[in-house]
């Protein structure tokens, strides 16, 4: 059972939950922008959440089914469509032999997810799937997908019920969308201009205070040289009360640098694993998701907030997710 892959977009590349373990060695996590969509993903085709997906950047990509597969598609809209039909997201979907999954311009977000039912059969390298590009580690091959890539998938380890009923009503040979997705209000909410919460970076009173006050009170715009590995913006210049040298240290997904220009760059999933550039804040992982889908030419708002409120926002986020995992596995093991 394989896919083939007919165009692979702008940026189209499998990914999972992260490599991690390895940063000290200078290898980093990569996996998954939007981490929570490709949580979800893998739970509605009854994957375990840490499977493999393919991560789908802005627009593009086009792939034909060799097999049938129940199929779910989460993350960004990027209007997907299964032969020029447009198929709805957040939910399992049938998809019959011979069918072609397109995905088109994204009316919001950046990053979609697409899972399938077994996962992708990719080899697991460093006790991951995800593609860490700089180095052709990971993934298939290493690299992004491209045309004519065929995808093998592993067969899904129970037949759900779920599974058989969509197929039945479909005879097998049209696309069957389950009647069902999750509340609206356990599924991450992107906004146009989102306000991205933060704590304070190790170096945040290096900076003069007007800069600290620009940084909470005025907006920040997206720009296009954003991508995988950071998000740069542009908004009123940062500066330090007086200039310092200061020696490369650990940074992570979301740590917010300040260099020399004074436009901050937020770190993405490709982060390097050190820096040398004064980190004003860091962004909490409840807000991953948030800041990842926010697209070029939009403008992000930074809220602090205390390490104790980041904890609980995470718990929330988490205790959403085993609501979801819940209520998905019920679903699943119903008839459609």
């Amino acid at each position: 059972m394989s896919v083939k892959i007919l165009s692979p977009g702008l940026l189209s590349t499998i990914q999972d939950a992260g490599r991690s373990g390895y940063r000290k060695e200078g290898i980093i996590a990569s996996g998954a922008m939007d981490l929570y969509a490709h949580r979800i993903a893998n739970l509605l085709v009854g994957n375990e959440e840490e499977e493999a997906s393919i991560e789908i950047c802005m627009s593009g990509l086009s792939l034909q089914f060799e097999a049938s597969h129940l199929v779910a598609i989460t993350g960004a809209d990027l209007s997907p469509a299964v032969d020029g039909i447009s198929v709805k997201m957040w939910r399992p979907v049938w998809i019959p032999k011979g069918s072609i999954l397109s995905f088109g311009a994204p009316a919001s977000g950046c990053f979609a997810y697409l899972a399938i039912a077994g996962s992708f059969d990719v080899p697991e390298v460093l006790g991951s799937y995800a593609t860490y590009l700089a180095a052709g580690l990971g993934g298939y091959r290493g690299r992004p997908l491209q045309t004519d890539d065929l995808l093998e998938c592993k067969k899904a380890t129970e037949l759900l019920p779920l599974l058989n009923s969509l197929k039945h009503l479909g005879s097998g040979h049209s696309v069957v969308e389950a009647p069902w997705a999750p509340d609206t209000q356990l599924l991450p909410e992107y906004q146009e201009n989102p306000v991205i919460r933060v704590i304070r970076g190790l170096e945040w009173e290096l900076f003069n205070k007007e800069s600290l006050q620009i940084f909470l009170a005025e907006p920040f715009r997206v720009t296009a040289h954003s991508n995988r590995m950071g998000y740069r913006l542009q908004g009123p210049s940062l500066s330090l009360a007086t200039q310092a040298e200061l020696l490369s240290s650990a940074v992570s997904f979301g740590t917010v640098q300040v260099p020399a220009s004074g436009d901050p760059i937020v770190l993405a999933a490709d982060h390097q694993t050190t820096g040398g550039y004064p980190r004003i804040a860091n962004v909490i992982s409840a807000d991953f998701s948030s800041l990842v889908q926010t697209q070029a030419g939009k403008k992000i708002y930074f809220k602090e907030v205390t390490l104790a409120q980041a904890h609980q926002l995470l718990f929330e986020q988490q205790n959403k997710l085993v609501q979801l995992k819940l209520a998905i596995q019920i679903k699943l093991n119903q008839q459609a």
